[in-house]
């Protein structure tokens, strides 16, 4: 959670201000050249603030905040990690221990998705999304974990009404009800990043009862599903490809009482947002309605967002989420 504490380390304070700037530049829908072109800076420098390589810096912190509107949530990291930074300064005599940024899986190891289906459904009162992905180890070694990332941002337009919310309300382990399954074996957690609106958990394969890593060559299914109540969630739901995928499929399943309509976005690496190339498709069997979308072989680092409104219910419309 994003609760104060004074004791944080230095390192952690580090972590913390990355994982701040990748959310947010994620909900806003940029590229990490786009923000880097709103900043000013060199596209290579946001990779390597987010990644670690490259420590925070007050006028970073500022522009950063400016560029993504995020109501001074970014500059509350950097003044932590300036805080920790200070309180922790070592004595001359012991030198500084350099940071090394954490590797996201092994080296050698390599990941393909042969297809991503992500179904979305909505009952009125809170969303339950579930993921299946058929990966593919293509490396040079076992690969032991995989990494999913959860950000919701129920008022993207307020950032600091946003920010507040989520003091208030945090999103908890708890009410997401995460589960995750790997050949039938259910997988083990461990927990990354804990803030009030963003999480990040690693899905290990393994269990209490073994190991079941994905050797090179192999392919497997995975799937994981979880709950977020729809004061916490929204009217949008935003893909990211983070790694290279053949086959990427979004189903949303709404109450036809609601009389929902769907339409969606698409930006790259290289162009800003625009209309998705092709429309979401609408089925339905009367209580329920679907808009299914389906793209072959999206490229590297886009990101795709589906929105919606609900008719029938307007006063609602307001609220926003974001999964990748």
């Amino acid at each position: 959670m994003e609760a104060h504490n004074e004791e944080i380390t230095v390192e952690q304070a580090a972590k913390d201000f990355a994982a701040e700037i990748m959310r947010w530049r994620e909900v806003r829908g940029l590229s990490k050249r786009a923000l880097a072109q709103l900043m000013g800076f060199d596209p290579s420098y946001v990779s390597h603030m987010e990644s670690g390589r490259t420590k925070p810096g007050e006028e970073f912190a500022r522009l950063a905040d400016d560029a993504l509107n995020t109501g001074k949530a970014i500059w509350r990291r950097w003044r932590d990690y300036e805080q920790a930074r200070t309180r922790n300064r070592p004595t001359p005599a012991t030198p500084p221990t350099p940071h090394r940024p954490e590797q996201s899986y092994a080296t050698g190891s390599a990941l393909l998705v042969e297809h991503d289906a992500a179904h979305l459904t909505y009952d009125g009162r809170s969303y339950r999304l579930t993921m299946r992905r058929l990966l593919r180890n293509i490396g040079t070694e076992p690969v032991t974990r995989y990494l999913v990332r959860i950000s919701v941002d129920r008022y993207p337009g307020d950032p600091e009404q946003s920010n507040t919310h989520y003091r208030a309300h945090p999103l908890t382990w708890e009410e997401l009800s995460l589960t995750a399954t790997c050949r039938g074996e259910a997988m083990r957690r461990e927990v990354k990043h804990d803030r009030d609106a963003f999480k990040e958990v690693w899905l290990l394969f393994d269990n209490e009862h073994g190991r079941f890593p994905l050797y090179p060559g192999e392919s497997v299914w995975i799937e994981y599903a979880y709950t977020v109540a729809d004061d916490k969630w929204g009217n949008w739901f935003q893909r990211a490809v983070r790694l290279p995928t053949e086959h990427l499929e979004v189903q949303l399943s709404f109450p036809a009482a609601l009389d929902p309509v769907v339409w969606g976005t698409e930006t790259s690496m290289t162009a800003e947002a625009a209309p998705l190339r092709t429309a979401p498709v609408q089925s339905g069997d009367g209580e329920l309605r679907r808009f299914t979308w389906i793209t072959a072989t999206p490229a590297l680092h886009a990101r795709y967002r589906l929105e919606w409104r609900f008719r029938a219910r307007p006063e609602r419309d307001r609220d926003q989420k974001e999964f990748r």
